[in-house]
């Protein structure tokens, strides 16, 4: 059954979007809740990847009776989402474990506020069906295409790590996927790490071989990532709290209706349907609790990026998380 909710309903949820808890925010720094009038005033900006959280919204029924306006934005990967939420150009999106660390690495002006672990496997470490390669040690001096700063990057740091190798033991070729693809299928990369969609895309469409995968690699943690600007503004924030919360909703949905959320997918990004399905049964984000163990995973990673020197010094990425929304957010786990 699809979620929908009339606009006097939400809008009459959203007056209270100011409760919660900070934790590692200043809690006067939340703001108050605001009227349905002032909602309705509101335009909320969202970064999105590939379509995946506009298609995973529209299919749930999410979209349906909202008190505010979305303009949506796409992005190649996760750090210029995050670089543009910084930049106050948008005001949250969905991001994998790995850009959060670069972006807080920089300073930036964004704030974790809600999670997801998604299926490890479908983090991967691709070769050419002709490749010679066979293993990950057979990796070394080989070059290796990834975006800078993605999820993708800290799998393949863990995956070498896990094998006695570093990065300076490869030739790493940063590459936004589109271009990696075409490098990839062209072979002038040797192997691409990558996330779904353009896992399944490799594996269906140039018949890419999985080399490694994310397990003992990759801890699977997806990022909903707010821009600060837009955490301390009454309506932004109301809007914001609303939507991560109707992401969740989504998600759960999502787990008992892969192929209708497939087809919304393939539609939204033009993916073929193959591709998309095969992105969605492996198994996609489900949410879970913003805790402790969720932030001393991703301290661990970016540890291991200050230790590869790839990150200037040390980050400490609680200082980046905001759990203002939790109390919104298990009731939506629990209830779904």
């Amino acid at each position: 059954m699809l979620w929908r909710r009339g606009v006097a309903v939400a809008a009459a949820a959203l007056v209270l979007a100011g409760c919660g808890s900070a934790a590692s925010t200043d809690q006067a720094a939340v703001p108050g809740p605001v009227s349905a009038a002032d909602l309705a005033k509101v335009t909320l900006k969202v970064g999105d990847q590939k379509g995946g959280v506009k298609s995973l919204l529209t299919a749930a029924g999410q979209l349906d009776g909202l008190p505010y306006k979305i303009e949506w934005s796409t992005f190649t990967s996760g750090p210029p989402l995050l670089e543009a939420a910084s930049a106050g150009a948008i005001d949250i999106g969905r991001v994998g474990n790995t850009p959060p660390i670069f972006a807080a690495a920089a300073k930036a002006k964004i704030a974790v506020v809600s999670v997801a672990r998604s299926n490890v496997t479908r983090e991967a470490v691709l070769v050419p069906p002709d490749s010679p390669l066979t293993d990950v040690a057979s990796l070394k001096g080989k070059t290796i295409g990834v975006a800078k700063g993605s999820s993708a990057h800290g799998q393949l740091l863990n995956t070498l790590r896990n094998h006695g190798l570093s990065t300076k033991d490869v030739k790493v070729s940063f590459l936004q996927p589109s271009e990696a693809y075409a490098a990839f299928t062209q072979h002038t990369i040797d192997a691409w790490a990558i996330w779904d969609p353009y896992t399944a895309q490799a594996e269906i469409e140039a018949k890419a071989r999985v080399l490694a995968d994310g397990r003992g690699a990759s801890n699977g943690l997806a990022f909903e990532t707010a821009s600060t600007t837009a955490l301390a503004d009454p309506g932004k924030n109301s809007a914001i709290r609303d939507l991560v919360v109707r992401v969740v909703k989504a998600q759960k949905w999502a787990d008992t209706h892969r192929p209708e959320w497939a087809a919304a997918w393939a539609k939204e990004t033009g993916l073929k349907l193959e591709v998309a399905r095969k992105a969605v049964d492996a198994g996609r984000d489900q949410p879970i609790a913003l805790d402790d163990s969720v932030i001393a995973s991703e301290q661990q990673l970016a540890d291991t990026f200050t230790d590869e020197k790839t990150l200037p010094g040390k980050v400490d990425f609680a200082a980046f998380v905001d759990r203002r929304f939790a109390p919104d957010l298990d009731q939506a786990r629990s209830n779904g």
